[in-house]
């Protein structure tokens, strides 16, 4: 047998965190390397987040050799980081599905496994949720660790320190591992990047620190009442021995480190020194995002989900053709700069995700004038409305699953106000392989019901660029506008970008049978599902609203006066987005007109590739054209019902 041979066959007996106990050091880090491996073989052609979890590859071997999962915790923060952690607890045969439609998530999920302990799609929970559970083990008696990772992008977001500020005052022991490699997605950005570039430890604190620790137990002065104070003299010892005030002991939370997270011996030693310990702790570990695999070292940030690409050569495989459509994103980018140009009150902000959101070509074109906040959307929002507040125009994009951390912003910040913030809503709908904790399905619902918002969404690219233009110049209170991932339809998408007529919509198509209301880029797969139920001899209007908030009441009094049945089609929650909202109008009005409503049902909707969802959801040409004639046939079934009667 080859050294080859030897080293696939360490990952190959590993079915649970079980059979690590039984290696020895050399063997576990064989294993580091071959998940290495076998993470770039299976990424390189079923693509994922690459480069976060190639990173914490070492970090997650000693802690499934070390702790007793899944009875005790291990909590991820996010969960690009976790691809390790699922191949070695049982999910090694299935990685393959990774992502794919009706395979593994790409995220921790306890419906999943027993070892996913929490829900990790967005960042900055894991403290709030390993704190919960280290309590709630404390109170029933349970001899039960539990382990947050949190990585030092997810440290900007605020609900981090609220877990913080709150774990010194319950009891737990609990234990926080920051994982810093200095990025989040993008480059991670403001004081908090600064703080954990620049902290050190002492070997002359850590010798005083144990005798001085010794000295007090052998006089019997630690006790439970002592405990705070002996901490806070702990703190009070090595900020003066360091010269430098720890941040996370000024919680009366324990801190070690900082330490080489990719060096496996030392990590298994300090975890098992730690692990006993009492009080809520904090082992700060530096790592590389996209270790072992040099392009991703070098360039984390392309290298965070790439795509397909040859792990021989490092080369990402992508395929598009210069006569395709932009993305949404791409067309809002360079939109902004070019509103920019014009208008030096133009700023753009962004928490953390410019490259997701294109606002990268506002931040070359206007360094000082775009802003990327750190994934921090409350304070996203909060930000732009202070900005809107002494007269700059704020384009703030979030994605729309990412918008829902920032709702009381909205609406306390925002709309009470009635600022002249522009919130752009990229992923809007369903996103795909990201799945239900990415999925922009709400937003519709959720911003329908806040007073003074506009809210509105762009049948294609040109539309978008009228919306932002309208939301800069055609209105001065908060406007929202939401559209999804991915390419437009329009191989031309620049235009004059012009004002629009706020709350009109437009008439698309003449018909006399049903009248279809769509709102957004849906409405193109509406136009063409028309097509499709047409060849069986109907006449189908279709109306792209473009607004949903207000909505075109003359619209809607033409179709009220000249049919008798009605269909909405949304990419959102069916449970009031637009579809209620034009619901609501014909009950409020008296109107006597049968609406079906089609869009997202009432559900959490799984992951895999878009056009599979929509198909899924009856979203797509098929699936809709099925919708249309479904009413219309029963309609005419209805008809022949009344006229039976009447004779």
């Amino acid at each position: 047998m080859n050294e080859q041979d030897e080293n696939i066959s360490v990952l190959e007996k590993i079915n649970s965190p079980a059979d690590l106990k039984n290696l020895s050091i050399e063997e576990l880090e064989t294993l580091c390397a071959n998940l290495r491996s076998f993470l770039i073989d299976q990424l390189s052609i079923n693509p994922g987040h690459f480069g976060s979890s190639l990173g914490t590859v070492e970090l997650t071997v000693a802690l499934h050799y070390v702790y007793n999962t899944p009875y005790d915790r291990i909590v991820w923060d996010v969960g690009h980081q976790a691809y390790s952690h699922k191949i070695l607890t049982g999910r090694k045969d299935r990685f393959s599905t990774n992502r794919k439609f009706g395979g593994l998530s790409g995220f921790p999920n306890p419906a999943e496994s027993e070892y996913d302990a929490f829900i990790a799609g967005h960042a900055s929970n894991s403290i709030s949720a390993a704190l919960g559970m280290a309590v709630a083990s404390s109170l029933k008696h349970e001899d039960r660790r539990v382990v947050a990772i949190i990585g030092d992008g997810s440290m900007t977001g605020g609900l981090a320190y609220e877990a913080l500020n709150n774990a010194s005052s319950q009891p737990n022991d609990m234990l926080i591992i920051l994982n810093d490699n200095d990025m989040a997605i993008d480059d991670n950005v403001g004081g908090m990047r600064d703080y954990l570039v620049k902290m050190t430890t002492s070997p002359t604190y850590n010798r005083v620190r144990n005798d001085v620790y010794q000295k007090f137990k052998k006089g019997n002065l630690i006790t439970d009442k002592g405990k705070n104070f002996i901490l806070r003299f702990n703190n009070s010892l090595k900020s003066l021995l360091t010269k430098q005030q720890n941040m996370f002991e000024g919680f009366n939370i324990r801190y070690f480190g900082p330490i080489d997270g990719h060096d496996l011996r030392n990590l298994i030693r300090i975890l098992q020194n730690i692990k006993d310990m009492r009080g809520p702790k904090m082992l700060h570990i530096h790592t590389i995002k996209g270790k072992g695999f040099k392009p991703a070292e070098v360039s984390a940030t392309v290298w965070h989900a790439p795509g397909k690409f040859d792990k021989e050569t490092g080369e990402r495989i992508i395929v598009k053709s210069k006569d395709q459509p932009q993305l949404y994103q791409d067309v809002f980018g360079h939109t902004l700069v070019e509103l920019a140009k014009k208008d030096t009150r133009i700023v753009g902000i962004t928490p953390a995700m410019p490259t997701g959101s294109s606002m990268t070509y506002m931040m070359k074109e206007f360094p000082d004038r775009a802003f990327d906040v750190g994934i921090a959307e409350a304070h996203a929002v909060t930000y732009s409305a202070g900005l809107a507040k002494e007269g700059l125009l704020p384009f703030c994009n979030i994605y729309s699953s990412f918008m829902q951390r920032a709702y009381d912003q909205v609406i306390h910040d925002v709309a009470l106000q009635n600022l002249h913030v522009t919130m752009c809503l990229d992923r809007a709908g369903l996103v795909g392989e990201d799945g239900p904790t990415h999925h922009g399905a709400f937003d519709l619902a959720y911003m329908r019901c806040v007073p003074n918002l506009t809210i509105a969404s762009p049948y294609d690219e040109h539309y978008l660029r009228h919306l932002m233009y309208t939301a800069a110049y055609g209105n001065e209170g908060p406007f929202v506008i939401r559209y999804p991932r991915g390419q437009g339809v329009l191989k031309d998408w620049e235009c004059e970008m012009k004002l629009l007529e706020i709350g009109k919509g437009r008439k698309l198509k003449d018909g006399k049978d049903l009248a279809v209301l769509s709102i957004g880029p849906i409405g193109n797969t509406v136009r063409d599902a028309i097509i499709q139920a047409e060849s069986q001899g109907f006449s189908i209007a279709h109306y792209d609203m473009i607004f949903l908030k207000p909505l075109d009441h003359t619209i809607l009094k033409e179709v009220d006066q000249n049919f008798t049945h009605v269909m909405t089609v949304e990419n959102g929650v069916i449970n009031g987005g637009f579809g209620s909202a034009i619901l609501e109008y014909f009950s409020d009005n008296n109107h006597d007109i049968n609406v079906s409503r089609v869009g997202i049902p009432d559900e959490f909707v799984t992951h895999g590739s878009i056009s599979e969802l929509n198909k899924l959801e009856g979203l797509d040409i098929q699936g809709l054209a099925n919708r249309m004639l479904s009413v219309l046939n029963n309609k005419s079934a209805q008809k022949v019902k009344e006229e039976k009667i009447f004779k």
